[in-house]
C-alpha cells in the first residue's frame, strides 16, 4: 500500500514539482488565466473525472478488511483451500443499502447488501448475499424493472410509495422478501448487528468429485438488534452515515466485530424432488430438513486507509470461483455471474481486476489483454493461445466437476413447482411462526405506514396482498390504512368509530 513521504515535494502526475498548489498562471495579478497552465489544467481535467458512476443497486455502504477462519472440518463436502481446517484466508467485507443513491441516509428501510470478497491462495472467491437469505424475484429479466421501481418517478423525480407497491403487489414472488423487509430485519441497529446470508444456492465440490448443494450462513457474534421506526427516521436526519460511521468506529477503538459461519449442505440428487425449489431466491431451506454445519468465524479487523481506492472500487461478483465451490441453477445467480462484472467494466473500467482491491494474491496468467488503463501485462510473451514458446495454456475437454445435468426445450418459464412451492407459503409461515405478537404489530404499523399514501389501484392490490400471505394480518393491515385515512366501511360505519 502507498503512504505519503512527507519529505517529497507536491508533483504532477508526471512527477515534475509542482509551482504552486494555491496560485494559477495569470497575466498580471488581475489579469485572465492562461490555457498552457498544466499544472492548473491537469488539476481542473482531474477533478472533473473524480466520481466513477456510482454502483446503480447498492450504491451506499462501506466496508473493511479481516479474516476467515476455518475451526471445523467441511473437507467431506469441498476441496476448496479456504474451506479446510486451521486456515486463515484475508477478506474484503463491503456493507450496502440497495436502493438508495451514494448520498442517501444508512438507516431507510431497505435490503442491506453483505459482499465478501476472499483472497484465497487458489484466486479469488466472491459472495454476494444480503442480510436476508432471500430476494425479491427469481427470475432476472425482471430485476431492472424491479430496481427502477424503487428509485425515482420521471416527472417529479421523487421516490413513490405507490410505484413501489404497484411493482411488488403485480409481482406475487416478492412476498417472502417484503414480509422480511417490513418486519425488524428492514432496519438493522448497525452492520455489526445483522446476519448476512449468501442467499443464493451455490455448489461444493469434495475431493472425490462429490457434489453438493449449499446454503451460506453467517450469524453475528454480537447478537441481532434492530432500530425501531422512529430511531432509524431521527438518525437519517442527525447523521445519514449512522451505520458508515459506527463500522469504522468501532475498528478504531479495537472492537472488531464477528460472525460465525455456517452451511446448509443439501445433497446434489434430492434437490430435484425436495419440497421446496431450491434454486429458487424467494425461497428458503429450512434448518429442519437441513441443519446449520458450522464452519468457522469472520472476523472485521482493519479499516481501509482510502475508502476510495479500497471501497468505493472494490469490485464483487459470483463470477470468482475457485476449485472446489461452484454456481447453480438458480437464475439469479446466473444472472449476476454476467452482469457484475459487466457493470464493473462499465463503472471502473476494462482492467477493474487490476487494481490492487481486486487483484488476486496468487500469480495470473491471463491471455486478457490491453485495453484502458492496463497495468499489468505480459511484456512480451505470446498473446494467443495455443503457442509454441512456451507459455502455459489449457485445452481440456469434457464435463466440468462444478456442473450440472440440464435437458429440455428452450422456453421462458417459471421454475419447475415442487410439492410446497408457492409465492405467499414461506411469506405466511414467517408471519405466523416466526414473528412473535410484538413483532406482527410492529410489522402491521410499517406495512400500513408505508401504504397510507400508496393510490388506488394499487392500493387494492397490495392490501389483497397481504391478505393473500396471511388473512388475519391482512385485514389487520387494511383496517390500520383506512383508520389512518378516515374512511369507511363497506356498510358505512366509520372504520375509527
Amino acid at each position: 500500500m502507498t503512504t505519503f513521504d512527507p519529505s517529497i515535494p507536491s508533483t504532477t502526475e508526471s512527477g515534475a514539482p509542482r509551482e504552486s498548489d494555491a496560485h494559477s498562471l495569470s497575466v498580471g495579478a488581475d489579469g485572465p488565466l492562461l490555457l498552457h497552465d498544466t499544472a492548473l489544467v491537469e488539476k481542473l481535467a482531474r477533478f472533473d473525472r473524480e466520481r466513477v458512476p456510482e454502483r446503480n443497486p447498492h450504491a451506499k455502504g462501506s466496508g473493511a478488511f479481516g479474516e476467515l477462519e476455518i475451526t471445523e472440518d467441511v473437507s467431506q463436502y469441498t476441496r476448496a483451500d479456504l474451506f479446510q481446517p486451521g486456515r486463515k484466508t484475508p477478506l474484503l467485507m463491503r456493507f450496502s443499502t440497495v436502493a438508495g443513491e451514494l448520498g442517501s441516509p444508512d438507516t431507510w428501510r431497505d435490503v442491506r447488501g453483505f459482499a465478501i470478497k476472499f483472497y484465497t491462495q487458489q484466486g479469488n472467491l466472491d459472495l454476494v448475499g444480503n442480510n436476508t437469505p432471500i430476494f425479491f424475484l427469481r427470475d432476472p429479466m425482471k430485476f431492472p424493472d424491479f430496481i427502477h421501481s424503487q428509485k425515482r418517478l420521471p416527472d417529479s423525480g421523487l421516490r413513490s410509495n405507490t410505484m413501489q407497491w404497484d411493482f411488488w403487489s403485480n409481482s406475487p414472488e416478492t412476498a417472502h422478501q417484503v414480509t422480511y423487509l417490513m418486519g425488524d430485519r428492514g432496519l438493522p441497529k448497525t452492520w455489526r448487528h445483522m446476519n448476512g446470508y449468501g442467499s443464493h444456492t451455490y455448489m461444493w465440490v469434495n475431493e472425490s468429485g462429490e457434489r453438493f448443494w449449499i446454503k451460506y450462513h453467517f450469524h453475528t457474534d454480537q447478537g441481532m438488534e434492530f432500530l425501531s421506526n422512529e430511531e432509524a427516521e431521527k438518525l437519517a436526519g442527525s447523521d445519514s452515515d449512522y451505520h458508515r460511521r459506527d463500522l469504522f468506529d468501532a475498528l478504531e477503538r479495537g472492537e472488531f466485530p464477528s460472525w460465525t459461519m455456517s452451511v446448509q449442505v443439501i445433497p446434489y440428487a434430492e434437490a430435484k424432488d425436495y419440497r421446496f425449489n431450491i434454486f429458487d431466491l424467494t425461497k428458503t431451506v429450512p434448518h429442519s430438513d437441513y441443519p446449520l454445519i458450522k464452519v468457522g468465524r469472520l472476523t472485521l479487523n482493519k479499516n481501509p486507509q482510502n475508502h476510495y481506492a479500497q471501497v468505493e472500487q472494490a469490485a464483487f461478483s459470483p463470477s470468482n470461483v475457485v476449485p472446489g465451490t461452484g454456481v447453480s441453477p438458480d437464475k439469479m445467480l446466473l444472472a449476476r455471474v454476467f452482469s457484475y462484472p459487466d457493470a464493473q467494466r462499465h463503472r471502473i473500467g476494462t482492467n477493474f481486476n487490476q487494481l490492487p482491491v481486486n487483484q488476486p494474491i496468487v500469480p495470473m496468467n491471463s491471455y486478457n489483454k490491453e485495453g484502458f488503463m492496463e497495468f499489468l501485462h505480459s511484456a512480451d510473451a505470446p498473446v494467443y493461445a495455443p503457442n509454441s514458446y512456451g507459455r502455459a495454456y489449457q485445452d481440456a475437454q469434457g464435463p466440468v466437476d462444478n456442473g450440472w445435468e440440464a435437458d429440455g426445450e428452450l422456453v421462458r418459464s417459471a421454475y419447475t413447482l415442487h410439492a410446497e412451492d408457492g409465492d405467499f407459503v414461506q411469506a405466511g409461515i414467517l408471519v405466523r411462526e416466526v414473528f412473535d405478537d410484538a413483532q406482527r404489530d410492529r410489522f402491521v404499523e410499517t406495512v400500513s405506514g408505508s401504504l397510507s399514501t400508496v393510490e388506488e389501484p394499487v392500493l387494492s392490490k397490495a392490501l389483497q396482498y397481504w391478505k393473500n400471505v396471511d388473512s388475519v394480518i391482512g385485514e389487520r393491515i387494511e383496517l390500520a390504512v383506512h383508520t389512518s385515512k378516515g374512511d369507511e366501511q363497506p356498510g358505512g360505519d366509520p372504520l375509527n368509530a
